[in-house]
């Protein structure tokens, strides 16, 4: 946390609160911390110990003996018994004394200060350094109980961070422990607090409770950005760090507030080695002779990665792209093999090899850094998206400095070649001032026009520093435009493309928040921008999918080239409205019969049973997922199944104009099942499926509307799974189509994140993801039913987003896909 308006340091959120007081998503997450209560005795020897104390004049036993309760540098966060610490260029007298009013009884500072009368003051030489010391002593040296691992580089730290992270938590998740923790310039996670960031390396009582938080809470591991700000001001002294990564250097960060010279930049990178003993170094980068030696001096262990020298520890090499994903080959001391990225971006195999080199050195398992690499997504980086036609791409990504924009140009001139190409950006105010000149320099050189617009401006003018980088974009040569509001900036790239481009808006990614003056303003994030000026885009030139529904809808004859194919849909009982209320999903099944396409419905209902259930009294008891179906039960099942929800879904169709029939899967021997496990009761395993009179309904233009009641060899009834019972219809009729509903993106690699999503697979490739581990959770059994069906006969399956209007119809006539379409594998 950076410091707040007036110069006081921002007082952390109350354990367990997310930013602006609301209660944390997850309530387990709040853990509360015991820190150990010592003298002022104890910090004042630290304090000696280091040399620190600029007066050899000794303090009063009585005051050395008191009991600290608190350490802060917030007169707001202050209770009796804090020693309080001045600090902070914008520090105001009335600040200390408030504290001093609310408890403090010693302050730490520089200098005496009247509006403290006679308060004992702790005089030190360097503010900065006591305050990483005393902050590591008060909360009890949380890093040593962690396994902390710190990147700097003037590129990348991001996407390593996350990178490591996916890895981390792959690992800790086979071993039923908590995802690990970051700290990071996108957002920050320590068990406890959960919230977006605004400063790379927090300040050191911030970041020595992210590390009390995340032991606390039982956290195993922890990544972490470090800035060269955080090293050269000595925010991380007393942090052990399990490794230390080095990724690069470029000419960054060169201000009169930052660094007044490169020299000063990279000898403050490089303290980062004194701080572990294990470092990773890239050999592929600048400088690599003096990060060497830096290294060997201060780490027992030294581990390379490279893309251009065999010799290092981790060699990546034969990157090549597939498709929208990345592959290389890496050999390790451990291992040789494939990966694979699924985020674009050919210059994040570098990130990638970083992350290897680390999960080398500290033995992570070789499956966990593969499955990890390729679950991993980073918030606001390299996030791509398109209007409806693909005339726009649209990347989203944090670049903000030389090496970064250098990068990201290449890669798209690589990826996307031949397409003109935008750049939306800005600068940040009084701070990284070369970056004025040198990305406006660059973005001229490589993109077609450059729109600048606001970045943080913070306590300066947005317009001048719009025009200072104007200038040097017209230098070049280069079309620009300024606009200072950045959606408006963004709404300008976007609608003013007509001819195939590619949109870059980098410098914010995700946040949602600007640095206007000293304060941090809330604003809509570069993501949402991004997507809802693509939408206006197409809806302006009519190209979004939804006004090709509703216009399909008065000419259904384009449907026609369907006609006579079979569709089997496996409906949601509980997606009908109140009172059987027409959901859009029913009008698709409408329009396609209307067209000559068979579709056949099978449905659920079970949330309706549960109902049905607790109205009478009956608890409902569920063992693996599955409900245990006594004779009551069953009962209640068939009634609800079989009579309620298949004639309401009838009744639904025949509102539309729809010849539909209800029947249950006992009806003509549809599905035949057997006991699945005697203590479930009723719940039964389908064995095989007769579709004669699904045909003969079909042939006479009904819409089948079955329910998962399978009958028993003595025709009892079994309660029937509605996925498994509509891939049994499916493979006896030889379907063209199975569609199943879900409520999420289609298929995930990470259930926990939509970019995840995979919009198409075939069978190999599904039982591929599925015996990597790479799918898990509820979403397994429905794509091993996908693959089964495939198997058996079915043409094509999709798993579809069922929150969006009209998907099916989206899906048949749009080429759109909101989901995951799989095919059989090519012969």
């Amino acid at each position: 946390m950076g410091l707040a308006p007036g110069g006081r340091c921002p007082s952390p959120p109350e354990a367990g609160a997310s930013p602006g007081g609301q209660p944390p998503k997850n309530q387990n997450e709040v853990t509360m911390m015991v820190l150990p209560i010592r003298p002022l005795g104890d910090y004042w020897q630290l304090l000696q110990k280091h040399g620190l104390l600029s007066s050899d004049k000794p303090l009063p036993a009585e005051l050395l003996s008191r009991p600290v309760h608190l350490v802060s540098c917030d007169s707001q966060a202050v209770e009796p018994g804090t020693l309080f610490i001045v600090k902070g260029a914008h520090f105001r007298g009335r600040y200390l004394a408030e504290a001093l009013e609310k408890g403090a009884f010693v302050y730490l500072s520089d200098h005496v200060w009247e509006e403290a009368g006679a308060a004992p003051c702790l005089l030190v030489r360097d503010v900065r350094r006591a305050m990483a010391l005393l902050a590591d002593f008060y909360y009890d040296h949380p890093s040593g109980k962690l396994s902390v691992v710190g990147i700097t580089g003037t590129k990348g730290k991001s996407s390593t961070t996350y990178y490591l992270k996916y890895i981390f938590d792959e690992y800790l998740s086979a071993r039923k422990k908590r995802p690990s923790g970051v700290i990071s310039s996108i957002d920050t996670f320590d068990g406890v607090e959960r919230f977006e960031s605004h400063l790379t390396t927090p300040e050191p009582l911030d970041l020595e409770r992210h590390f009390a938080n995340a032991v606390s809470s039982g956290l195993e591991y922890l990544t972490m950005e470090v800035s060269s700000q955080a090293l050269k001001y000595d925010r991380m002294d007393g942090v052990d760090l399990s490794a230390a990564v080095f990724l690069n250097i470029g000419y960054d960060h060169i201000s009169p507030i930052e660094h007044p010279d490169f020299e000063d930049y990279f000898a403050s990178k490089l303290k980062i080695f004194a701080h572990s003993d294990l470092a990773v170094v890239n050999l592929d980068a600048d400088e690599v002779p003096r990060v060497l030696n830096a290294a060997r001096e201060h780490c027992s262990r030294v581990l390379t990665f490279s893309e251009q020298d065999p010799a290092a520890a981790v060699f990546g090499s034969q990157v090549r792209k597939q498709g929208h994903d990345i592959l290389f080959r890496v050999k390790t001391p451990r291992f040789s093999r494939e990966f694979r990225l699924t985020m674009p971006g050919l210059f994040n195999v570098q990130n990638a090899l970083a992350a290897i080199a680390v999960c080398e050195g500290l033995g992570i398992p070789e499956q966990c850094i593969y499955v990890g690499l390729m679950k991993a997504r980073v918030p606001g980086r390299m996030e791509v998206y398109q209007n409806a036609n693909g005339r726009i791409t649209a990347i989203v990504d944090y670049a903000h400095n030389r090496l970064s924009f250098e990068k990201l140009f290449l890669s798209v001139k690589e990826e996307y070649p031949g397409r003109r190409v935008v750049i939306v950006f800005g600068c940040p105010g009084k701070k990284a001032l070369d970056r004025r000149k040198d990305l406006s320099e660059i973005a001229a050189r490589y993109a077609d026009l450059v729109v600048i617009t606001e970045e943080d401006p913070g306590e300066e003018d947005v317009l001048d520093i719009s025009r200072e980088m104007a200038a040097h974009v017209e230098n070049v040569g280069c079309d620009y435009s300024i606009e200072p509001d950045r959606g408006e900036a963004i709404r300008m790239a976007v609608m003013g493309s007509e001819t195939p481009t590619v949109i870059l808006i980098t410098g914010k990614g995700a946040e949602t928040r600007q640095k206007r003056g000293t304060a941090y303003i809330d604003c809509v994030s570069d993501v949402e921008y991004t997507k809802r000026y693509l939408h206006e885009y197409d809806v302006s030139h009519h190209l979004d999918g939804m006004e090709k529904v509703l216009g399909l809808l008065d000419t259904l004859p384009r449907l026609a080239e369907s006609a006579g194919r079979t569709v089997v849909l496996k409906y949601g009982g509980s997606a009908l409205g109140e009172n059987g209320a027409v959901d859009s999903i029913l009008r698709d099944v409408a329009a396609l019969q209307m067209a000559g396409v068979h579709v056949v419905l099978v449905h659920g209902g079970g949330r309706s049973i549960t109902g049905w259930l607790s109205r009478m009294g009956e608890e409902t008891v569920f063992r693996d997922g599955y409900r245990v179906t006594d004779d009551t039960a069953m009962d209640v099942a068939e009634m609800v199944l079989s009579g309620q929800v298949n004639k309401q879904v009838v009744l639904a169709l025949r509102k539309l104009g729809v010849k539909a029939a209800g029947v249950s899967g006992k009806d003509g021997g549809i599905l035949k099942a057997r006991c699945k496990d005697p203590a479930l009761g009723h719940v039964g395993e389908i064995v095989s499926a007769d579709a004669a009179l699904i045909r003969t309904l079909l042939t006479g233009g009904y819409v089948p509307v079955i329910s998962p009641v399978a009958a028993g060899e003595r025709w009892e009834s079994y309660n029937c799974n509605a996925d498994d019972a509509a891939c049994a219809v499916a493979e006896a009729l030889k379907a063209d189509k199975l569609v199943f509903l879900t409520d999420v993106d289609g298929i995930l690699m990470d259930s926990r994140n939509a970019k995840t999503a995979i919009s198409s697979l075939t069978a190999s490739e599904a039982r591929e993801l599925l015996d990597s581990g790479l799918i898990q959770g509820g979403m397994v059994p429905k794509l091993r039913s996908c693959v089964r069906a495939l198997e058996n006969g079915v043409s094509k399956v999709a798993v579809l987003d069922g929150r969006i209007d009209h998907v099916m119809l989206l899906d048949a006539v749009s080429g759109q896909t909101m989901g995951t379409t799989l095919r059989r594998d090519e012969a």
